[in-house]
């Protein structure tokens, strides 16, 4: 009898029978076997694909950097002793396998520090737990300017995006060197979010309010906010709309006045979009929410930015497709808050009219740009976005939509 050991273990063997009539035998009955194998690997994953997400094997879940990898450390050349093994299950962001595990700072954040006194600790640096981030122009400054009152009186941070390029016009609110300003002509909210908004910068904020500037405040609360949602374990979500008063796109964002929090709507009477009632799992009867006043969880942000697109810079469709990043079920993790409201006041904004002094300071405006061009683009945007999606559905093999059986379509 000849045996070869496997390299994984000692005691690991294969062998080959010496004996050509055995031999055969041996070997056939091994083929036999290792083909078994990954029907019953395929079968256990494609169940357990359904039910959660899967990692691949040899992947491993670091959820405090996007890149990470474990990298060989070899003794040193004077021979140090080192515990290898010990130091080999490490996991580190590609890039800093050269440096000591303890100087590596896997993410920054939006904080703001003085150029002198003395220095402050990052550990003790900020208060602010959450951040918004707001797509602003000057033809909005009165109502931007009640907003981020509201939220930086609550310990927020705040961002703002400058779609008209006018900046320093803002110059002259108090609030205004207490806060980041980003600027770039006709971009929209997306565009700045996928740019300056990478998961990694802002890892230490535990929700991100990625909002329009056209919206009213009165009856809204950003910290009491933040606990409703914390609450109720939602991962994604909106304030509701006083329908009386609002803009009012989607039925499923209007306000229930005697409930906390709704996650649906019911629609008895079918129409262009389908029957809605307690039995829909799906947009747009259930787990979404509309695209002017996303509240994002952390983790779910970290999912929401690799699906915008960089090239789709007004992000219709991707609201629908939201729910895959909600950390569980879209129908429990995504919903709608009843309880602090908000207006919709439906300004237009991009491709407006703009006033003179917006002229004469950003005399690089694009002048042709109007609203029903804007329109027109949104609406090839959302096609190019569903296109996208059925056809990363089709070449990747190794995903299993979460949500809909495998033996049912997972094209949208």
């Amino acid at each position: 009898m000849i045996c070869f050991k496997t390299p994984m273990k000692s005691n690991n063997s294969v062998c080959v029978l010496e004996d050509i009539g055995k031999s055969r035998s041996c070997i056939c009955t091994f083929l036999i076997t290792m083909s078994l194998i990954p029907g019953a690997y395929f079968i256990a994953t494609a169940s357990l694909r359904y039910h959660s997400f899967m990692l691949s094997t040899g992947l491993r879940l670091n959820t405090d950097s996007v890149r990470c990898e474990v990298s060989p450390i070899q003794n040193d050349a004077a021979g140090e002793n080192r515990d290898v093994e010990k130091c080999n299950e490490k996991c580190r962001p590609v890039g800093t396998e050269l440096l000591p595990q303890g100087i590596v700072s896997k993410t920054s954040n939006l904080e703001m520090y003085p150029l002198s006194g003395p220095a402050i600790s990052e550990k003790h640096s900020s208060s602010k737990h959450s951040l918004l981030a707001l797509a602003v122009g000057y033809a909005q400054k009165e109502l931007v300017n009640q907003i981020v009152e509201k939220f930086l009186g609550e310990e927020f941070g705040v961002m703002l995006f400058h779609y008209d390029g006018v900046v320093d016009e803002w110059n002259d609110l108090e609030w205004s060197t207490r806060v980041i300003h980003v600027s770039a002509i006709n971009q929209t909210k997306w565009w700045f979010a996928k740019r300056f908004l990478h998961p990694d910068i802002v890892a230490e904020y535990d929700y991100i309010f990625l909002w329009d500037e056209d919206l009213g405040l009165d009856n809204f609360h950003p910290r009491r906010y933040v606990s409703i949602i914390e609450e109720e374990g939602l991962e994604i979500s909106q304030p509701a709309l006083d329908p009386a008063k609002s803009h009012v796109h989607h039925r499923i964002t209007v306000r229930h006045p005697r409930s906390r929090v709704h996650r649906r709507y019911y629609r008895f009477q079918d129409g262009g979009s389908g029957r809605c009632d307690r039995n829909s799992s799906a947009p747009p009867c259930v787990g979404w929410v509309e695209m002017m006043a996303h509240v994002f969880s952390r983790a779910a942000w970290r999912c929401a930015w690799y699906m915008i697109q960089n090239d789709l810079i007004h992000a219709w469709g991707l609201d629908k497709q939201l729910g895959y990043c909600a950390q569980g079920d879209r129908t429990i993790k995504v919903g709608v808050v009843d309880e602090e409201y908000i207006l919709h006041l439906g300004l237009p904004t991009l491709g407006a009219a703009t006033n003179n002094l917006v002229l004469e300071i950003s005399g690089s405006l694009d002048k042709s740009n109007n609203r029903s061009a804007v329109r027109l683009r949104s609406y090839a945007e959302m096609r190019s976005f569903r296109n996208r999606w059925n056809q990363a559905v089709k070449e990747d093999e190794c995903w299993v939509d979460p949500f809909i059986p495998p033996t049912i379509s997972q094209h949208i």
